[in-house]
């Protein structure tokens, strides 16, 4: 037996970002396996709901032009748990707010949109404002949806149950920092996940999560963000005014049994600005939160 304990490591690109599969194997036909089970449902996922595809189920809905679109059994679930997260936020959480993406662009820079250019795109911001009745999904013309907010978590969580069904060995599958762990490491040991530092992304760490199994995700200003003087504005926007979110955390991290319900509560936790720790200790669940 080799004594190589280090877990087995594969990268790829998917979903606007890195990706990767740890595998605690020797064995490099199962760290195969699991890997390119991985890639090709990253894939799936992002060819089915991208918002930049033109062949996509989103775009269809988004270039619809006000008329009724039928949609699938996964996208009509996806459009359920967008609903059920709206009535839950009161409306904080809200898929039709990507639009206001047309006003900012989280660069890093100082440029700040208008107050005349975001109230022109608020006009089209509202889930109340589309209709839903499985399967028939009708968004207002100049309306669109943005499944990012939970596309990725659910992405996860689809590739870690299919890497299950072919390996029999403890696993991560981590896309963008968003990721599930199957179970420990050989021997009981936890997995040491690295949160990154916001001020100084991809190079230090914030702090360190030892994640045994399930799901972690984390919602913060790393690297989507406008600066405003010396404050720092992350890229999750308030759908009333279209504008950052106030007073919330730079970093939360939370911890579930999937990574949809980790990265679900995070964003909702940031949604709720200098409540987001209140939020969460009400949610029990193992979160950490910084700034």
């Amino acid at each position: 037996m080799s004594s190589d304990t280090n877990p087995r490591r594969r990268c790829f690109s998917a979903l606007g970002g890195p990706c990767e599969v740890l595998v605690d194997s020797e064995d490099a036909e199962v760290v195969e396996a699991a890997f390119e089970v991985a890639r090709a449902e990253a894939d799936r996922i992002e060819r089915k709901f991208s918002r930049y595809r033109s062949d996509s189920v989103v775009h269809a809905i988004n270039s619809s032009g006000g008329r009724p679109t039928q949609v699938d059994d996964e996208t009509a679930m996806l459009l359920d748990y967008a609903a059920t997260c709206h009535e839950l936020s009161d409306g904080l959480f809200d898929i039709t707010s990507g639009v206001l993406r047309r006003a900012w662009t989280f660069d890093g820079s100082r440029s700040l949109p208008s107050e005349e250019e975001i109230r022109s795109v608020l006009r089209h911001v509202g889930w109340k404002k589309a209709r839903w009745s499985a399967p028939i999904f009708t968004l207002p013309d100049g309306m669109e949806i943005d499944l990012g907010g939970i596309g990725k978590e659910y992405a996860v969580d689809r590739a870690a149950l299919l890497v299950s069904k072919v390996i029999d060995a403890p696993f991560v599958v981590n896309f963008g920092g968003d990721l599930f762990a199957n179970a420990p490491r050989r021997g009981g040991m936890a997995w040491g996940i690295g949160i990154e530092d916001p001020d100084h992304p991809g190079e230090a760490v914030l702090y360190r999560v030892d994640l045994m199994s399930g799901g972690l995700a984390t919602s913060g200003t790393a690297r989507r963000f406008v600066r405003d003087g010396r404050r720092r504005l992350g890229h999750i926007l308030d759908p009333r005014s279209g504008r950052p979110v106030e007073g919330a955390p730079q970093s939360i991290t939370v911890l579930a049994p999937t990574c949809l319900e980790a990265g679900t509560l995070a964003t909702l936790a940031h949604l709720r600005g200098a409540g987001a720790k209140t939020f969460l200790e009400g949610e029990g669940v193992q979160f950490v939160v910084d700034g």
